[in-house]
């Protein structure tokens, strides 16, 4: 904290007042939760990334257990994961039974690559693991390549769902030259995003779900609610669900398989809608400021240096990571982030290999993946948000500076 008492945590999230007119109108209409704002709110996400269907619920990790029941994947099926993502990216498989295979990615992006692809493919074959399915991560904003990602895939008929939950926002090019939003779903069967507090824009909490399957959106929707159907053409128990004139009861439903309470409500609906409208500004916010950084840490090189920039890719900041050199530094990377917290900056490491933490280890063994190992060990992720200035930016800058100076002369 510093002395006029200002924090700049790592992320947060940009609440306006138009903002809190709509989850106010929601507040005093009739419906507070499954109503008309969740149908405007999935329309609008479709649209703004190019899906023809998208499926709101209450969180990123809701989303990622939808994508993973609506593929049917289960026990005995295998799927690819980088291992440099959140918890939840891999946690969605052992949810439905299914393995988990760990891809390493790229030392200076942090993306699973297609040879990293190809190489967890093999290793799941010779360990007796039938793969059915890949779920590449957009890390901190920047787009995984997606399209030569799903050709591998397509060749070994596997699925396709992407995580996004870093890239709202984003795009990437074709090889056609063609730009694609991700969440389009041009390379894959689903897209899964977060709508998270420190995401580019928020619900509150809440998760999105698109695709252009008419058949996924469908399982989707039915494993968002208990499993429940209503729709009369899709009853099993003709007897049950009609009367002697073969109408439908109009009180009947039927649970032809068993899902979860992961709706969205209007409330969270009503915010995701109005921050919807400011994506475009938000996003350029987010460039700008990593521009700033870009520009003001060009003095700390090559100790630290921004993340590894990916060709093709319209990034949607979501993170701003730098890479630092701890050892030639001369610090641990504790030490300063602590020294840093001294002065009112926050940041955060984006993430530990998941193949390193205590349940997939158990599970899985011990596993050589040196793009990962070498991405953490110098990864920091500093603030960025839109309520941010390039003033700011100067500020974090300078802290950095001086603590690395700090820390190195202790």
């Amino acid at each position: 904290m510093t002395a006029d008492g200002r924090l700049l945590p790592y992320g947060r999230q940009s609440i306006e007042e138009d903002d809190i007119a709509e989850v106010n109108a929601v507040l005093r209409s009739p419906w507070l939760t499954t109503g008309p704002m969740v149908e405007r709110f999935e329309q609008a996400f479709a649209a703004s990334v190019s899906a023809d269907h998208a499926v709101a619920c209450s969180s990123g990790t809701a989303a990622l257990h939808l994508a993973c029941l609506a593929l049917g994947l289960g026990p005995g099926d295998g799927v690819v994961v980088p291992t440099l993502t959140f918890a939840a990216t891999a946690n969605c498989a052992r949810f439905v039974g299914a393995e988990v295979v760990f891809a390493d990615v790229d030392p200076e992006t942090g993306l699973m690559e297609p040879e990293h692809l190809a190489d967890a493919i093999s290793r799941a074959w010779r360990a007796g693991i039938k793969v059915k399915a890949v779920c590449p991560v957009h890390l901190n904003g920047q787009t995984a390549d997606i399209e030569e990602l799903a050709t591998i895939a397509s060749r070994q008929g596997l699925r396709v769902f992407e995580d996004g939950c870093h890239a709202v926002g984003a795009a990437h090019r074709s090889s056609t030259g063609e730009w694609y939003r991700v969440g389009s779903c041009r390379h894959g069967d689903l897209s899964v995003f977060s709508l998270h507090p420190v995401k580019t824009v928020t619900m509150g909490e809440g998760g999105v779900v698109t695709t252009n399957n008419p058949a996924l959106d469908r399982r989707l929707r039915r494993f968002r609610s208990h499993g429940i159907v209503r729709e009369a053409e899709e009853f099993e128990n003709i007897a049950l669900s009609q009367d002697a004139d073969g109408r439908p009861h109009p009180w009947y439903y039927e649970l032809p398989d068993v899902g979860f309470n992961y709706r969205a409500s209007d409330i969270h609906c009503a915010l995701g809608l109005s921050q919807l409208d400011k994506l475009g500004r938000f996003v350029a916010a987010r460039r700008e400021l990593a521009g700033c950084y870009d520009r003001m840490l060009r003095a700390l090189a090559p100790a630290v240096r921004p993340v590894g920039r990916v060709h093709g890719c319209r990034p949607a900041w979501h993170l701003y990571v730098v890479l630092i050199d701890f050892e030639t530094a001369g610090v641990g990377r504790a030490d300063l982030m602590r020294c840093l917290q001294s002065r009112g900056i926050g940041t955060q490491v984006h993430y530990v290999p998941l193949h390193l933490q205590p349940y997939y280890h158990r599970r899985y063994g011990e596993l050589d993946l040196p793009g990962a190992r070498s991405y953490y060990a110098r990864c920091l992720s500093l603030p960025l948000f839109p309520g941010m200035t390039e003033a700011d930016v100067e500020r974090v800058v300078e802290a950095l500076s001086a603590s690395l100076e700090r820390t190195e002369a202790a």
